[in-house]
């Protein structure tokens, strides 16, 4: 699992150098006001070389030293960004990125201790820890996010009349199976959508009679919506990239999770119940 998780993040890293080269739009969205690029360039080969190879060799090679090394670049990167941002009013994708990429590289070496089960039983306590979660994330992912990508790349924020009524309505539908979701956790499984909060049981009913990952479909539809509503290709991108990685990283680990925690009960229902696609034969509610 987790050298898929190297992996992927060797690719993207990849990827981006190579959009940086090809593309003079991408390059500029990336920039820092009043840095020039010749010193935005220069993170080239410590990139390459102490992050990206070394992901590779990661991938392939379980050793805990060379994920400390690669957190610690990701750690450099991060804050000399974060400095940059402040001192040149700009760059914020930039930094928000690498940001991102710091913890990610903190959550793979630690995620062991990212899974932690609610101390709370109290349906009203859970209620309103899954609410403020709720309200942080679709700040964060749906605010924040796609508009931060728009001002780098300069794109006038237009609403699109033709797209606004089938974008609305796939929005509304996706937040109600969020929403949805979420209070089968509370209510079913005595705990909280969150990792180091979640549920004392398992939870099967709802939603997930159907589908293993309702939330992520619900995410995946928002994040859709948005890019529809103003027309983007670039929120659209950001937000195939991150259903991309909740598949190929987050997902292995939180389903080694469950299967530790659940045992048969769960690989019994991961059987039964696709991730993606909906199942018709519907399961049953755990009391």
């Amino acid at each position: 699992m987790k050298g898929t998780a190297y992996l992927v993040q060797a690719t993207i890293i990849l990827l981006w150098w190579l959009g940086l080269s090809i593309s003079p739009n991408f390059f500029a969205a990336f920039q820092f006001p009043e840095i020039s690029s010749l010193a935005f360039n220069s993170f080239f080969a410590p990139d390459i070389i102490i992050i990206t190879v070394l992901s590779i060799v990661r991938a392939y090679r379980p050793i805990r030293d060379l994920e400390l090394i690669i957190l610690g670049g990701f750690a450099y990167g991060s804050f000399y960004c974060l400095n940059a941002s402040i001192l040149s009013g700009g760059g914020y994708l930039a930094t928000t990125i690498m940001l991102l990429g710091l913890g990610y590289n903190l959550f793979l070496v630690h995620y062991d201790h990212a899974f932690k089960e609610s101390k709370s039983s109290a349906i009203w306590v859970n209620v309103l820890k899954t609410f403020v979660q709720i309200i942080c994330v679709w700040i964060i992912t749906l605010v924040f996010f796609p508009w931060m990508i728009m001002q780098a790349f300069e794109i006038d924020i237009i609403f699109n009349n033709t797209n606004a009524i089938p974008s609305i309505v796939l929005f509304l539908f996706s937040s109600f199976l969020g929403l949805y979701s979420a209070y089968t956790f509370v209510k079913k499984g005595e705990g909280t959508p969150l990792p180091i909060d979640q549920t004392k049981k398992l939870v099967i009913s709802g939603p997930y009679k159907y589908v293993r990952n309702p939330m992520a479909i619900a995410g995946m539809g928002q994040g859709i919506a948005v890019s529809l509503y103003f027309n983007s290709i670039h929120i659209l991108i950001y937000t195939l990239i991150g259903g991309l990685i909740w598949h190929l990283v987050v997902k292995p680990i939180e389903e080694k999770n469950m299967v530790n925690r659940f045992g048969e009960a769960y690989l019994a229902y991961q059987k039964k119940v696709r991730c993606w696609i909906p199942t018709l034969k519907s399961q049953q509610s755990n009391k």
